[in-house]
């Protein structure tokens, strides 16, 4: 059985832990903070479910015990400080880097064989700063947020169509931003046939919009980041890991030319596996799906050239 550890007990790492521990992904999940006391209270809070749901993970929670973490097959990085209000995620760099890098070299005191999954914002930017800090193979660090985009995407083609979201494919691919991501409604089915045969041109640009801005209008709402949702794909990326599943889920990973872009971590079609992503999908982008795709490189390598301006 594997050992999973989620890095950061708040609402997105709880509610990954949570899941994965009711998956019984693991024999083992350790949840892990800073804050004295708060990633004991939040596993054993959990594991007192477990009697109730019949799930028999063992649950361990820790103080920035790094040690405990060791010989994890996976680690979900959703340490950070949190979006706000009208914060936009290009603004979090400064401080979460710091963040970021810290935790990435403590876990792999431990865990030198583990595979990165990165959470924590700004997504695209955390991923590639834990590539290049980490020195690890490009297939063992994965950015979550095109799982995520791509249920919200399915999400609102779900409301507009008034179908179930189960019966809808639909990827987002580009940098995980309000204004990078892409939505590609020219390529989401139905059951196999296109969601243009069914929604106008009008209806599926609002749905796309909708999409982009789905995370700032939780946060609009919340008034603070949404965790459900975030909690459940970075489930799904970790499920797909662990079980060799094989599936397709749009990620953040490392390109070599793919897509037209080198040097940064962007949301393409991953095949994700036991040793992480194992090839990249090819979705034959039209020349306007692939302009906005370059324009989206182009804001996430701005933010990226944060990460020299900063002493990490």
């Amino acid at each position: 059985m594997s050992k999973i550890t989620v890095v950061g007990a708040g609402a997105v790492g709880a509610t990954t832990a949570d899941n994965i521990a009711r998956k019984e992904l693991a024999s083992e999940v350790v949840l892990l903070d800073i804050k004295e006391g708060f990633a004991e209270g939040k596993a054993l809070d959990m594991f007192q479910t477990a009697a109730i749901l019949g799930w028999d993970t063992k649950l361990t929670g820790v103080t920035n015990d790094y040690s405990k973490t060791a010989n994890s097959d996976v680690v979900v990085i959703t340490s950070g400080l949190p979006r706000k209000p009208g914060m936009t995620r290009e603004e979090l760099i400064g401080v979460n880097a710091g963040i970021v890098k810290s935790v990435v070299d403590n876990i792999l005191k431990y865990s030198p064989d583990a595979i990165f999954v990165i959470v924590s914002n700004p997504m695209d930017t955390m991923t590639y700063l834990a590539l290049k800090a980490s020195g690890l193979p490009k297939n063992r660090i994965i950015g979550m947020g095109g799982a995520l985009d791509s249920a919200r995407f399915k999400c609102y083609l779900s409301l507009a169509m008034n179908v179930s979201p189960n019966d809808l494919h639909g990827s987002v691919i580009g940098g995980h931003g309000d204004t990078t991501m892409i939505p590609l409604t020219r390529l989401a089915t139905w059951n196999g046939t296109p969601v243009t045969d069914y929604l106008d041109e009008a209806t599926l640009t609002k749905v796309a919009a909708d999409t982009m801005v789905g995370g700032a209008t939780l946060t609009g709402l919340l008034g603070t980041s949404a965790w459900y949702a975030p909690g459940a794909a970075s489930l799904s990326v970790v499920e797909s890991i662990i079980r060799d599943e094989k599936r397709v889920i749009p990620c953040s990973v490392f390109l070599e030319g793919e897509y037209g872009q080198s040097d940064i971590c962007l949301g393409v079609p991953v095949v994700l596996g036991k040793t992480g992503w194992e090839k990249i999908i090819d979705y034959k982008l039209n020349d306007a799906e692939q302009a906005l795709f370059a324009k989206s490189a182009d804001a996430v390598r701005n933010m990226n050239n944060v990460l020299s301006t900063l002493n990490l």
